[in-house]
């Protein structure tokens, strides 16, 4: 059973000096998270890991982002394409209870550093150039679901093989966004079943999702905004520049500026 915050899990947070960093890495995340479609995760995760921790920093964003990103993909789910999404969030959430495993046992360090890796390949990837020639197959649409699930689960970065594998295609940017916002909010409800059956979801978790809700929620309507009449190639550049940022910030070689 989830075990819910108390006035005294509110006080401490509030009292904390780096709650009110917290809350600028939120509002960054949200306005990325609703121009993009993605990279919440990718901005979010490598700044709260740096401030509280990877376990933190992955079950509040999870709340976050599928509280907040629930009405946009009800809006997308006329809009994406359910062939690409439909096998990719049934093998993510498969591949979940694996991430989950990592992130309960593996070394906080060394799964930042994983972070990095992964960012920095998307982004190397992205800048090549590279597209689809022909529409993907089954096993390549059930393979990158299941590394973007057990990327979720272990430190809610399921977004870079879902991001390379769309971003590749030759689909206009509003049917990306669409397949990402649906995508995500899918994978979400799985992730939540696995954090609260492993106790990830704690009081702290809890609180800190609550608190940081109202500034990620508006910043993903403003994000929202921006995205209405950009073209392909803007698009395209925003999610690049997201992915070198978040390249960047996620080495923990930087932690000493965030703490």
């Amino acid at each position: 059973m989830i075990e819910l915050p108390t006035t005294e899990t509110f006080t401490a947070l509030l009292a904390d000096q780096r709650f009110w960093l917290a809350m600028g890495i939120a509002a960054l995340s949200g306005v990325v998270r609703g121009f993009s479609g993605f990279g919440s995760a990718l901005i979010y995760i490598p700044l709260m890991a740096a401030l509280f921790g990877p376990r933190v920093a992955a079950g509040t964003l999870l709340l976050l982002d599928f509280v907040s990103g629930l009405p946009f993909a009800i809006v997308s789910r006329k809009i994406c394409n359910w062939s690409d999404v439909t096998p990719l969030s049934i093998m993510a959430a498969i591949g979940v209870p694996f991430g989950t495993y990592l992130l309960l046992f593996a070394d906080p360090v060394a799964l930042r550093w994983l972070i990095s890796v992964l960012v920095l390949g998307l982004l190397a990837v992205l800048l090549s150039g590279w597209r689809y020639t022909r529409e993907p197959g089954l096993p390549t649409k059930l393979g990158v679901g299941f590394i973007a699930g057990v990327g979720a689960g272990a430190v809610q970065v399921g977004g870079p093989a879902v991001i390379i594998y769309w971003l590749s295609s030759k689909s206009p940017p509003i049917v990306i966004r669409a397949n990402l916002l649906v995508y995500f909010v899918l994978n979400g409800a799985a992730l939540i079943v696995a954090y609260a059956i492993q106790g990830v979801l704690t009081p702290q978790v809890l609180a800190f999702a609550l608190m940081l809700g109202p500034a990620f929620w508006v910043s993903m309507v403003v994000g929202a905004r921006f995205f209405r009449g950009s073209s392909d190639t803007t698009y395209r550049q925003v999610a690049y520049v997201i992915v070198a940022l978040a390249a960047i910030v996620s080495i923990p070689l930087f932690d000493g500026l965030y703490r």
